[in-house]
């Protein structure tokens, strides 16, 4: 079965690489009987990648159960996913048996996989590695083949280190990772999602499928996307019904997108608090930033230079002179690259801190954001005597992220 043909039959919309490269991966692990772990953020598709697995496989006529762990309670999770005997516990009036039990030659689907209990974990792993189980209540012990399939959108390396995920039981899991890309990772797929949803609404509600002009295509395909394909259904959804006119603008488009989540600069990543694996972009995003930094407070040694000069202007030496040299520490610049903006022997022709352009205060050697980025990284690693994970954390990028950048740049 090509693509295009398991697109038309699972509904999904999309010619993104990255789309393409998450369905070719369940195409080709579906006949295999390996556990799949599905990650992406919340509102992407995750839950169509299962059903794909299972109808490719030769476990087609066998059951097919999705089990939501979030939204089961902890008291019972137990019990729903391996079942009961009569009066194990107050209201057991009956046997029961679970989820894996009933899907026996099977397929189980375990969303939201990191909001399952440590406990429950614990019995999970030992299905995985044996197929063995026990109902709560019974010491008899139980044989199933299910072929699990998990997904989250939480970030299990986080979750392992906080001690609310069981790292062997990640690995166990992961043994094919597939990774749904999010909606503004795959922004030539937008408005085809967004006619589609037009089109689906207009049928449901018998009313003429709204248009957007161009003006609003563009803003559509620029938003975030936060709740990624989800919000971009609700969002046609409410155009469709709400707006009297069939042709939307982009003053209307706006109306329906909140305008906190419109902006796209670049913003400093809190890695203490995500601990995600971050891209290339941002770790460029960081260096700038950086760079800004940098350049600020050289704006304000400069303006210390210039009060300070009346004091020593006729025998004023930047190579010798203390601040220079504190100028020299802050952009980490070897002594000599780096010449004043200013003009020592008329002063007052700068009279004040806001006369100062951001232009006039330092000439620096061109160095390119690769050049940069390659020259963080060296000192990162120098400064915690090449320990990649120590260097990767104080970067805010992953290890792997840093170990192809170490391949990349040729670092020793």
């Amino acid at each position: 079965m090509t693509l295009q043909e398991i697109k038309n039959r699972f509904g999904i919309i999309g010619s993104s690489p990255l789309l393409d490269r998450a369905i070719d991966i369940a195409k080709q692990v579906a006949p295999t009987d390996l556990t799949v772990l599905i990650t992406g953020e919340s509102g992407t598709g995750k839950e169509v990648f299962p059903q794909i697995i299972h109808n490719l496989s030769a476990r087609k006529h066998g059951q097919y159960i999705a089990v939501n762990c979030g939204a089961i309670p902890e008291g019972t999770i137990d019990s729903e996913l391996f079942g009961h005997e009569k009066g194990s516990f107050t209201g057991a009036h009956e046997a029961r048996k679970g989820y894996f039990e009933v899907a026996n030659g099977g397929t189980i689907f375990l969303d939201e996989i990191a909001e399952m209990p440590i406990a429950t974990q614990a019995r999970l792993l030992r299905i995985l590695e044996s197929g063995e189980f026990l109902k709560v209540g019974s010491s008899k012990v139980l044989k199933t083949d299910v072929r699990v399939v998990a997904a989250t959108n939480v970030n299990i390396q986080q979750a392992i280190e906080k001690g609310k995920f069981r790292e062997d039981l990640y690995y166990r899991l992961n043994t094919v990772p597939i990774i749904v890309p999010s909606l503004r990772d795959r922004k030539q797929d937008i408005f085809l999602l967004f006619r589609k949803f037009a089109a689906d609404f207009s049928a449901k509600y018998r009313m003429p499928t709204i248009k957007p002009d161009a003006e609003a295509e563009q803003l559509l395909v620029n938003y975030y996307w936060q709740g990624n394909v989800r919000q971009l259904k609700n969002i046609t959804e409410q155009i469709s019904v709400i707006e009297k006119q069939r042709e939307i603008s982009a003053e209307i488009m706006r109306n329906y997108l909140p305008q906190r989540q419109t902006s796209q600069l670049p913003m400093v990543l809190n890695t203490a608090s995500q601990g995600g694996d971050f891209s290339e972009r941002d770790l460029l995003y960081k260096v700038l930033f950086d760079m800004k930094k940098d350049l600020t407070d050289l704006k304000k040694i400069v303006v210390d230079l210039i009060e300070n000069d009346n004091q020593h202007n006729q025998n004023f030496h930047p190579e010798n002179d203390s601040l220079i040299k504190k100028l020299y520490q802050e952009v980490g610049a070897p002594e000599g690259q780096i010449q004043l903006g200013y003009n020592t022997s008329s002063p007052s022709m700068i009279k004040s801190k806001d006369e100062i352009p951001m232009n006039a205060v330092v000439t620096e050697e061109n160095f390119s954001l690769q050049e940069i980025e390659e020259d963080m990284i060296k000192k990162a690693l120098t400064k915690h005597k090449g320990k990649r994970k120590n260097a990767a954390k104080e970067l805010g990028i992953s290890e792997r992220t840093l170990y192809r950048k170490i391949n990349e740049y040729s670092i020793k």
